[in-house]
C-alpha cells in the first residue's frame, strides 16, 4: 500500500510515526545552524509548510529532560537528510529547552477574547514545562509566579513578559539557553485589523516579543513565521539581530513549499505522473528567491484526489484555508485604475510594483502600491522578474497559477452579486418589454464599465453577468441553461403567469470589436434556426420576445426579434 498523504497533519512526530509521505525538509536545520541567525523571521504565504517546519525544529533541538524521550525524538530523524550532514549538526540534537508558541488560533472578534486565547497558549506552554518547578535552582518566588502563569491567574503585564520569564526559568533549571519558536505571529494582527481592535493587539504582542527577543540573555536563537513583515508598528523594535527571510531572499528558498523535483517524485510514487501538466498549471508558479515552488497544501490535496481517481478534476483547495479578506478589500475599494490593473493581471499580463517590505495593515488602504505588496507577500501574486532603479527594487508580478486566478474570479463574482442586489434594474426590464435594444445596450454597457471583467473564460463571465442582473426582478423567473449543455438557449426569462411575458436571450462573445454587430445578429438568428422558442410554447407561453447579445470586453451589442418573426 502507498503511504497516506498528510492532509492537515502539521506535527512532525505524527507524520513520521504514522508513516505519512514526508517531503524531507530537514536541511533547513543545517542552514539555520550554518547562518547562525539569532532571531529569524520567515515570511511565507499561508499553508506553505511553516507550522510543520517549526514542529520539526522542536523535535530536533528539544531536550525534554527525559533520556528515553530524547532518544525517541532522535529516532524520528533516522534516514533523513540532516543525519548525513555531519556530527557538527547531529550533535545539536536534544540539546536545548524549546518554547513553542502558536498564534494561528488568535482570531477572535474582540481584544478580550483574543488576549484570552493567547494567554491560553502561553499557559499551555508553561504547563508543558512544569517539571522545571522541581528544580532547586528556581526561587520560591519564581515558582509561585510560574504557577500563576500556568493556571491563567496572572495579570496582563505578567503575560506580556511571559516568554522571557519562561526562558529564564528553563535556563536556570537546565543550564542551557532556550530556543523560541513562534508560529504565525501576524495572524492576530491581521484579524484584529479587520475586527477593529488593531492598536490594542499590537501593544500586547509588541510587549510579548520585545521582552523575549530584544534583551533576553537566556535566548539561544528564535524562529518566527508569518505572512507579512510588520515592523513599522515596532513589533520588533530595536532587534538589530533580526534576520528577515522573505519570498524575495535566496536563502532558505527551497525549504518552504515543494520544488518541482519533489512534486514529480510524489506523483511517480502515487503513479499519477500523467496528470503533471494539470498539477503544474494549477498549483505551480511561485518563485521564492530564484527557486520555482508549488503550493504544498494544494499539491497534497490534489494528489489525494488523484489517488482515488486518476481523472479527478483540479480544485481550488487554498481558497478555504487562506484569508481572502485582502482580496475582498481590493475589489470593494478598487477605483478605475485598480480595476483595470486587476483585469490585466487576470488576462495574464504583469504589473510593475516597487517593493515595500515594511508595511502595515493601515498602509494597505493608504496607497495602491502597498496593497499590491500585500498580495505579493501573501501569495496572491508572484515574481515574474525584478530590476533595480533609482535605489529601489521593483518587481514585475503576475498571478501565479489557475488556482489563485479562480480566487480572484470567485471574489469578483461574489462582489458583483452583492452590488447587483443593491440596484434597481426596472429600466432594463422596461427596455426588454418595449423591444428597445438601444436602451438595453446603454444599461448593460454602464454595468460593464463598473464591473471587473475577466476574459479567459469570457462566455461564462458574460453569461453570469447577464443572468445576475436579470435575476433581480421579482416579476420574472430566470432560467440559465449554459451549465446543462443541452442545446437550449443561454437564458430564458419568464413571468410566473403563462399569460405574461417571456424572453429568450442568446449570448455570443466576439473576437474583436468589429464583429459585435455580426455576432449579435448571429445569436438572434440561432434562436430561430434552432427553435429555442418551442420550449416556452410547449409550457403555454404566447408572448415570446428574443434577443441576440454579443460582448467584446466592455462593449456590447443587442438585437431584438419577435416571436412573429419565425
Amino acid at each position: 500500500m502507498n503511504k497516506p498523504l498528510p492532509i492537515g497533519v502539521e506535527n512532525f512526530e505524527d507524520i513520521i510515526k504514522t508513516g505519512y509521505y514526508f517531503v524531507d525538509k530537514t536541511l533547513l536545520i543545517k542552514e539555520l545552524l550554518d547562518l547562525q541567525g539569532k532571531v529569524n523571521l520567515f515570511i511565507r504565504p499561508r499553508r506553505f509548510g511553516k507550522t510543520l517546519n517549526l514542529s520539526m525544529l522542536r523535535y530536533f533541538f528539544e531536550n525534554t529532560g527525559h533520556e528515553e524521550k530524547n532518544n525517541r525524538n532522535k529516532e524520528l530523524f533516522h534516514g533523513l537528510k540532516i543525519m548525513e550532514a555531519g556530527g557538527e549538526y547531529t550533535g545539536q540534537m536534544g540539546k536545548y529547552p524549546v518554547i513553542n508558541l502558536t498564534l494561528k488560533s488568535a482570531k477572535q472578534d474582540t481584544f478580550k477574547s483574543a488576549y484570552y486565547k493567547i494567554r491560553e497558549e502561553l499557559a499551555a506552554e508553561f504547563s508543558r514545562h512544569k517539571e522545571v518547578l522541581k528544580s532547586d535552582r528556581l526561587s520560591e518566588k519564581e515558582k509561585k509566579e510560574f504557577q500563576k502563569l500556568m493556571d491563567k491567574e496572572a495579570e496582563y503585564d505578567d503575560y506580556s513578559g511571559a516568554l522571557k520569564f519562561l526562558s529564564k526559568c528553563l535556563y536556570e533549571g537546565t543550564g542551557n539557553k532556550t530556543v523560541i519558536l513562534i508560529d504565525e505571529y501576524d495572524v492576530p494582527l491581521e484579524n484584529s485589523y479587520f475586527e477593529g481592535f488593531y492598536e490594542k493587539n499590537v501593544k500586547f504582542i509588541r510587549s510579548l516579543f520585545e521582552s523575549a527577543l530584544k534583551t533576553n540573555e537566556y535566548l539561544q536563537f528564535a524562529v518566527i513565521t508569518g505572512c507579512l513583515r510588520i515592523s513599522k508598528e515596532s513589533i520588533f523594535t530595536g532587534l538589530n539581530h533580526l534576520n528577515i527571510v522573505s519570498v524575495l531572499d535566496r536563502q532558505y528558498s527551497e525549504h518552504f513549499g515543494f520544488t518541482e523535483p519533489e512534486v514529480l517524485d510524489m506523483m511517480k510514487y502515487y503513479r499519477v505522473e500523467s496528470r503533471f501538466r494539470t498539477m503544474k498549471e494549477w498549483y505551480d508558479g511561485y518563485t521564492f528567491g530564484d527557486i520555482e515552488v508549488y503550493n504544498p497544501w494544494s499539491v497534497i490535496n490534489y494528489l489525494d484526489d488523484l489517488n482515488a481517481n486518476i481523472h479527478a478534476f483540479p480544485r481550488s483547495y487554498w481558497i478555504n484555508t487562506s484569508s481572502n479578506e485582502i482580496i475582498k478589500d481590493l475589489i470593494v475599494r478598487a477605483d478605475g485604475k485598480t480595476k483595470e490593473q486587476i483585469e490585466e493581471l487576470l488576462d495574464g499580463k504583469t504589473l510593475d510594483i516597487q517593493v515595500h517590505e515594511e508595511v502595515t495593515y493601515d498602509d494597505m488602504r493608504s496607497k495602491g502600491e502597498n496593497l499590491w505588496n500585500f498580495l505579493y507577500f501573501t501569495g496572491y501574486l508572484t515574481k515574474a522578474g525584478e530590476y533595480f532603479r533609482e535605489s529601489s527594487i521593483y518587481l514585475r508580478v503576475r498571478i501565479p497559477n489557475v488556482e489563485v486566478k479562480t480566487i480572484y474570479q470567485n471574489t469578483i463574482l461574489q462582489w458583483f452579486r452583492t452590488e447587483v442586489e443593491k440596484q434597481d434594474f426596472q429600466d432594463l426590464y422596461r427596455a426588454m418589454e418595449e423591444g428597445n435594444a438601444e436602451r438595453m445596450e446603454e444599461i448593460l454597457s454602464e454595468q460593464l464599465f463598473s464591473v471587473i471583467s475577466f476574459y479567459d473564460s469570457a462566455e461564462n463571465f458574460y453569461h453570469g453577468f447577464l443572468a445576475g442582473i436579470l435575476s433581480q426582478s421579482s416579476q420574472y423567473r430566470v432560467k440559465s441553461n449554459r451549465e446543462s449543455g443541452n442545446g437550449r438557449s443561454d437564458i430564458m426569462v419568464k413571468s410566473p403567469s403563462l399569460r405574461g411575458r417571456s424572453f429568450i436571450l442568446e449570448v455570443k462573445v466576439s473576437d474583436n470589436i468589429d464583429e459585435l454587430e455580426t455576432d449579435a445578429e448571429g445569436a438572434l438568428r440561432q434562436i430561430y434556426d434552432k427553435k429555442y422558442m418551442e420550449e416556452l410554447r410547449t409550457e403555454g407561453y404566447r408572448k415570446i420576445d428574443c434577443y441576440g447579445i454579443s460582448f467584446y470586453r466592455k462593449d456590447c451589442e443587442v438585437r431584438f426579434g419577435k416571436k412573429t418573426d419565425m
